[in-house]
């Protein structure tokens, strides 16, 4: 667009904006003229997709801002209506970003000026809550106001229909073909009150169900460490512990009260370098059986445990393993059903259920496909997802996985036994599963397209002197899956290999998942069997970003 596009275009949105703050920050890029700051925020609009709208606030179409937020809303709102919902409930959640109180109010004003009620929640609480709240209320839709793990300049908006789950095709870009059509903010009504603010009713029902996921009668003797990670999930997750009968867990206290500045990590995802380290120190001090930690909006868990061959004594666990020692816990239970997970997660599920006898599927990645596998009883993702509680929560919930872990890791103690030893024994039976990945952060978009061109333009014929066998361009689709934006590798030679290659849906990623399965004949052979499997997976490492030629 022309110079003179872009700033009428900026000064029409400036007209709008109701929010001061973005005011005043937009005003003053046009009092100094800042050209390319407002090309970079006016270039287009947040794309809408099956991960709702996640970005960077500020003023602008392309950030997350309270112009972007109604205009979603009211998108939502008539997809509804046009769906015959029309007088239906829609509960809003939200977490303790910045402005997330302000995105939910809107959202719940939009709703209620379209003819739909609204109910919010009545604080910041985790997601899975409103995940939950959704089914329990009967409401037609949901929208939780979040960014997950994201950086705290970030924040993103969630959207759930009425089966408890998030949208997935056609409806997200039915969405967005309504939210394209809103031609100005002053023609979406926007009442001062008319929505409903909930009580505790409905946190007190979630906390009634986590309950579901233990045995009666289970043991409930291992001590935690637990880590909010500056997000919602303290309180909560302390409430379901107490319910539970467990000791009440070392909390990080640096970490454990919501703070949109997130001071103490350079990124609040446990998985990040660095984000564990104080929960590790609180870990070295205390000496308890676990580590847990939440995500921010805490609908994700990490587990780490005491290991004596790691420097400072404690290892994260990969949430490949967390999710194959929560499956072996279930079918020890007696668990039926379907157990489910994303295409990038270790084929060890697979395995597992085998062998238990109990239904297994794969599905793309993201827990909106994982919930809606038909007959879930369990569904992981690597990323530290976890859905034990299906009926309960259709989506990944980190307080109900928090709980299913330290049962599990009670009845181990009793024995005299850690789930070290369990995943030992997982890898006996089944083969050691070695799974890594190789992440790439970018500030230019156009590494990702370039490093995705290069491999279909010149797939690997071979990685860590693994021939590929098949190569998968999955934005054909398969028999089991609808397209998506990835690669696809097995290999085979000595070992077998897997390796997925996609961009990220919420940050700007580009993300390989590794698997290499090494035979185990038995416990002796363990110990060189995961020397090789971190072998050939650093070759693998190596060998596909020459490939991706980053």
């Amino acid at each position: 667009m022309t110079q003179d596009d872009l700033l009428a275009r900026a000064q029409a949105w400036l007209a709008e904006d109701p929010d001061p703050e973005t005011r005043e920050e937009l005003a003053a890029l046009l009092d100094r003229n800042a050209t390319d700051e407002l090309a970079a925020r006016f270039a287009g609009t947040l794309q809408f997709g099956t991960a709702g709208l996640r970005g960077e606030i500020g003023a602008g179409p392309m950030r997350m801002n309270r112009s972007v937020v109604i205009r979603a809303a009211a998108g939502l709102a008539a997809y509804l209506k046009a769906k015959g919902q029309e007088g239906g409930l829609v509960v809003v959640g939200y977490d303790a970003r910045y402005k997330s109180a302000d995105f939910a109010r809107d959202t719940a004003a939009v709703m209620t000026g379209a003819g739909l009620r609204a109910a919010l929640l009545p604080r910041p609480l985790p997601t899975p809550v409103l995940a939950y709240a959704i089914r329990h209320l009967g409401a037609v839709a949901g929208v939780e106001v979040t960014a997950s793990h994201n950086p705290p300049r970030d924040n993103g908006y969630k959207v759930y229909l009425g089966d408890g789950s998030q949208i997935v095709p056609p409806a997200d870009a039915e969405i967005a073909a309504e939210i394209d059509a809103v031609r100005s903010l002053n023609d979406v009504p926007r009442p001062e009150a008319g929505w409903e603010t909930l009580g505790d009713e409905v946190l007190e029902a979630y906390l009634a169900r986590t309950d579901a996921v233990l045995t009666p009668e289970s043991p409930r003797t291992a001590r935690t460490v637990y880590t909010a990670m500056h997000g919602v999930g303290k309180d909560v997750l302390t409430a379901a512990f107490g319910r539970a009968g467990f000791p009440p867990p070392a909390l990080v206290a640096a970490q454990a009260e919501p703070d949109p500045a997130f001071p103490t990590v350079a990124f609040p995802n446990p998985e990040e370098p660095g984000a564990m380290d104080l929960a590790f120190e609180a870990a070295r001090a205390v000496d308890p059986d676990l580590v847990i930690a939440n995500d921010p909006d805490a609908d994700r868990c990490a587990v780490a445990v005491p290991d004596a061959s790691v420097e400072g004594g404690w290892r994260m666990l990969r949430g490949d393993e967390v999710g194959a020692l929560l499956a072996a816990h279930l079918v020890h239970k007696g668990a039926t059903g379907v157990f489910a997970e994303s295409i990038v997660s270790s084929s060890l599920l697979g395995r597992i259920a085998e062998a238990a006898g109990v239904g297994y599927e794969e599905t793309l990645t993201g827990f909106k496909w994982i919930a809606r596998v038909d007959g879930l009883r369990y569904g992981y993702e690597e990323a530290l997802g976890y859905c034990v509680d299906p009926e309960g929560v259709r989506d990944k919930d980190g307080i109900t996985a928090a709980l299913l872990v330290a049962e599990l890791a009670s009845v181990l103690k009793e024995q005299g036994r850690t789930l070290l030893d369990l995943l030992d024994d997982l890898a006996v039976a089944h083969g050691l599963h070695a799974t890594d990945q190789l992440s790439v952060r970018v500030e230019d978009l156009s590494i990702i397209a370039n490093a995705m061109t290069a491999l279909r333009e010149r797939p690997p014929v071979s990685l860590a002197g693994l021939t590929v066998v098949s190569a998968e361009d999955l934005t054909k689709g398969t028999e089991s899956l609808p397209p998506t934006d990835g690669l696809r590798y097995h290999l085979e030679g000595d070992y077998k290999a897997r390796v997925i290659v996609r961009p990220s849906g919420t940050e700007p990623k580009l993300k390989c998942y590794l698997e290499v399965v090494v035979p185990v004949a038995d416990a002796r052979e363990l110990v060189p069997a995961r020397a090789k499997g971190a072998e050939l997976l650093a070759a693998i490492k190596r060998d596909l970003s020459a490939a991706a030629g980053l």
